[in-house]
């Protein structure tokens, strides 16, 4: 089972039957009988049935990039702040004022500008966020040892057993969390809590900024039926368009599906889809997958300056990190390509992938292009790819239909690798690895 039925809080001495628990997430006050809360005056009241019983939680940092930087020029509190390039450049993060415009990221920076021409400019600094979302982690990490790094700005926590730790109940303890990153860091996060990772990331998402948002294991069904195919993570406009006509635009039509209908509808996916659609996640958090990132490199024995030879090395790094990947239990959310040069130079290019993947074509396609760009006649030493940020191996390739050759990919890489732990590494070869 994704989760269990929750064990229901007691009311105290000072809280009626029937009513749900509460807290006041500016004081802990935990007897709310109204709107504000009579100790402290706040009216920010969380009250929910399960509020007590949930103990898994999703952390985002709002904004985080342009937060931070609003934080250390005050002038700009009132100002649409957009992180990123220049005109040909892409948005990397929008403050939310930017983004009441239509700003989001990924955008080119000459749609965004033309959306907002007021906006502040200025060049993302990730040695700096960097460091403050370490310093976010470390406070995570106080908390509970079970913590999943998600990216920089964004992690996965498991509270479970930690009530006598901390006297109080995960609820409790994150709504500490979030005043202690405001009061020490300077910027805002939002959580969601709930009995799982899936619904944790969707309740985190209901509720920002500086939100904090419970999706209870009762009412988790009800809450996602009406909600349209594309609120499940992996469900792109592909999919959705494929969801679509087959009569399927709501989740509560796909969690009616048993896994047996699923199967045949959707293929080998279709059970975990109609799984994920009633609110079932059985992912545990692992904090071993704050590994920042996997990679391979070679240096040549002499420099190299063609396309094609380059090509051939980078697609058999590629396989190698694959492998690497499947390894740790782990897949490409991003790929990373590195280049040193004759008078060793370093040049670092990366790029996001629409979904993750562990299998070498969609990695090695997004790597190509990087390097197709920085073949100038340039002679180079070594070529290294790495795959960051990282992601569930679970999450990749055969959830992700949003290109319909992904699970085909997939279960021929998975072929292959099995004849080659069968007879060798040279078994079964690409013809690009033999250029």
């Amino acid at each position: 089972m994704a989760f269990s039925a929750p064990v229901q809080s007691q009311p105290s001495a000072d809280r009626p039957a029937g009513r749900p628990p509460a807290i006041c997430r500016d004081c802990d006050e935990q007897e709310v009988p109204a709107a504000t809360c009579p100790r402290c005056g706040s009216r920010r009241i969380l009250r929910h049935a399960e509020l007590f019983d949930l103990s898994i939680a999703h952390v985002d940092c709002d904004a985080f990039y342009a937060s931070v930087e609003k934080r250390d020029r005050p002038e700009l509190a009132a100002r649409p702040v957009i992180i990123g390039g220049g005109r040909r450049g892409v948005v990397s993060t929008a403050c939310y004022i930017a983004r009441t415009r239509g700003v989001h990221s990924a955008m080119p920076m000459f749609k965004a500008l033309a959306l907002c021409p007021d906006a502040v400019v200025i060049k993302p600094d990730m040695a700096k966020y960097v460091h403050e979302g370490r310093r976010i982690r470390e406070m995570m990490q106080a908390l509970t040892p079970l913590v999943q790094a998600q990216s920089i700005d964004e992690a996965v926590m498991d509270l479970s057993g930690t009530a006598a730790l901390h006297r109080a109940p995960p609820a409790v303890v994150l709504a500490r969390l979030a005043r202690q990153v405001e009061r020490e860091v300077g910027v805002t996060i939002s959580i969601g809590l709930a009995p799982n990772r899936l619904l944790a990331k969707i309740a985190v998402d209901r509720d920002k900024p500086r939100g904090f948002a419970v999706i209870g294991a009762a009412e988790a069904a009800g809450l996602l039926a009406p909600e349209p195919v594309t609120l499940l993570p992996g469900v792109g406009p592909a999919m959705a368009k494929r969801l679509s006509s087959a009569g399927f635009t709501r989740l509560g039509q796909l969690a009616a599906l048993d896994a047996r209908d699923a199967a045949r509808r959707f293929g080998e996916e279709g059970p975990g889809l109609a799984a994920r659609a009633r609110g079932e996640d059985s992912r545990p958090v692992r904090p071993e997958r704050d590994t920042k990132s996997v990679s391979t490199e070679t240096t040549f024995e002499r420099d190299i300056r063609g396309l094609e030879e380059l090509e051939t090395i980078l697609w058999n790094l590629t396989e190698k990190l694959c492998r690497r990947l499947a390894g740790k239990e782990l897949a490409a959310g991003g790929v990373v390509l590195k280049l040193k040069t004759a008078s060793f130079a370093l040049r670092t290019r990366n790029v996001r992938l629409p979904h993750p993947s562990l299998v070498p074509e969609p990695i090695f396609e997004a790597a190509r292009a990087l390097l197709a760009r920085e073949v100038d006649g340039t002679a180079y030493r070594l070529i290294g790819i790495g795959a960051q940020p990282l992601a569930d191996a679970r999450d990749a390739d055969a959830l992700d239909l949003a290109d319909p050759d992904a699970p085909r990919q997939a279960k021929r890489w998975q072929a292959m690798e099995k004849l080659r732990e069968k007879f060798g590494a040279g078994a079964v070869v690409k013809g690009r690895s033999l250029k």
